[in-house]
């Protein structure tokens, strides 16, 4: 089974919209067909490195 890639404009984008809290966790992981656990890893890592954006 082939693991999945994402594109970094894709984890961006999800990463977003996790910290805007415009859709929970579970419906991201719905709506992007990612696992919850991803979005949450992505918005974390976004968090810890926003001051380099």
């Amino acid at each position: 089974m082939q693991l999945k890639r994402f594109s970094a404009e894709f984890k961006s984008k999800t990463a977003l919209e996790k910290l805007k809290e415009q859709n929970n966790n579970i419906r991201n992981s719905h709506l992007y067909q990612v696992y919850p656990n991803k979005v949450y890893t992505w918005k974390n890592y976004l968090m810890a490195f926003e001051t380099y954006l």
